[in-house]
């Protein structure tokens, strides 16, 4: 019996004026066990652990996001996963919440599906995959290589495309559970990506910087927030956010960043602003400066929402106290004073590890 860990962290996106650009790697974690042959001699079997954050994620292969995804990435390369394999799943990163969950699930089925099926491909052609799922890198490189860090994808993966990959991939795989499956029609048709399809860059951040995630009970639906959005942008904001990334991404070197030019370098224009409207209590939260909180650089959404990430350096535990006491002045989708937890997280720099025994 042979066994892979695969262990995948958080990542939050969007940094400040990053919007689709900037994303970092945090020590929240889902790890995929996947042992093979599994209990059954001719099925893939799944489960969480109870105290994983699972909500109602299916447990059929062809609709579990990580093993649909390992299916895709074999089927694409010509072969299949084990017949045999128990994949048990623990879960960290909480749903719905702007933390990267549906991309660490992403990167742990593509590692699961490139380690089970011996495909041999290459981290950074592991994106390339990655990108067919969600075509959105920042999340994704944050979680596959750790860090802070910038991407970007050099064509656009139209929505038919994605939509082409989920719906063969469900297919082949409940032809897989009928039995070995051979090349046929259905791989022909299955959408593979161009090489080099993604691009990043890991950038340097000082060793002092922490992040401070507050995590509000409700969810924002990823389509939702994007809807918000206008289609076109003026001139000014986008220089506004073009100055803003090019001063932070050179701000956070500093072994000392300076608070000063960090809380302004992570003002944004391009969805922050549209957003506000999904997440009551964003706009007092984002006004929040250095002088308020000592040790605070500065905040913003993660992701979609509706997470806050303060970055800072000092007095870590006050500045999520002082987060969450925002939002519970405020409602929520159900009328009630939103709830949420503080998490202290640190930068990881390993990104996603895959372990054999």
């Amino acid at each position: 019996m042979s066994s892979i860990s695969i262990t995948v962290p958080a990542s939050s996106a969007n940094i400040g004026p990053g919007f689709d650009t900037l994303g970092l790697s945090l020590s929240l974690f889902l790890t995929v066990t996947a042992t093979f042959p599994g209990p059954k001699p001719n099925a893939i079997t799944i489960e969480y652990t109870k105290q994983s954050e699972s909500g109602n994620v299916p447990l059929s292969v062809g609709e579990n996001l990580i093993t649909r995804t390992a299916v895709y990435v074999a089927a694409a390369n010509g072969t299949s996963l084990p017949r045999s394999m128990h994949i048990v799943v623990d879960n960290q990163i909480p749903l719905g919440r702007g933390l990267g969950s549906s991309a660490a699930a992403i990167v742990a089925g593509i590692c699961l599906g490139n380690t089970t099926a011996q495909l041999g491909l290459s981290r950074e052609r592991l994106l390339d995959y990655c990108l067919m799922i969600e075509n959105h890198p920042d999340n994704l490189a944050a979680a596959l290589f750790g860090g802070f860090i910038t991407s970007f994808v050099r064509e656009e993966v139209s929505d038919e495309t994605t939509d082409t990959v989920e719906r063969l991939a469900m297919e082949i795989a409940k032809q897989e559970e009928d039995g070995p499956v051979t090349p046929n029609g259905i791989h022909k048709h299955l959408p593979t990506p161009p090489p080099g399809l993604g691009s990043f860059v890991n950038l340097p951040c000082s060793h002092r910087v922490k992040a401070v995630v507050v995590i509000p009970h409700f969810e924002v639906s990823t389509k939702l927030a994007r809807e918000v959005l206008p289609k076109s942008y003026s001139r000014s904001d986008a220089v506004f956010n073009m100055q803003r990334v090019a001063l932070l991404t050179t701000a956070l070197t500093a072994d000392d960043p300076d608070p000063n030019v960090v809380s302004v370098a992570m003002q944004d224009c391009l969805h922050q602003p549209y957003r506000t409207q999904l997440v009551p209590g964003l706009s007092e939260i984002m006004a929040l400066k250095p002088p308020d909180l000592p040790g605070l650089l500065g905040t913003c959404l993660s992701g979609a929402g509706p997470t806050v990430l303060a970055l800072a350096t000092d007095n870590v535990e006050s500045i999520g106290k002082r987060i969450r006491s925002i939002f519970e002045k405020h409602n929520g989708p159900d009328g009630k004073p939103i709830q949420s937890i503080v998490k202290v997280l640190d930068i990881v720099h390993d990104g996603t590890i895959v372990k054999l025994t």
